[in-house]
């Protein structure tokens, strides 16, 4: 179960990529090669990914990319 901090922060995450039209997809499993656990931001109209292609990207990275972008 989450606690209070981490929906907290998934919350701001979704709110800031949401903003600016992208999608904000949170890996949900375990660590590999290609999977680094974090976040992937996708562009919804067009499918593809914008950023984070190994969910490489956490919370401050989505952010930071989001406020840029803005």
């Amino acid at each position: 179960m989450k606690s209070q901090t981490e929906s907290a922060i998934d919350s701001r995450v979704r709110r800031a990529a949401r903003k600016i039209g992208l999608q904000v997809v949170k890996s949900r499993r375990g660590l590999s090669l290609d999977n680094y656990g974090e976040y992937m931001l996708l562009d919804p109209y067009f499918n593809s990914v914008v950023a984070g292609q190994r969910y490489d990207l956490t919370a401050e990275d989505v952010i930071a990319y989001c406020t840029e972008t803005d």
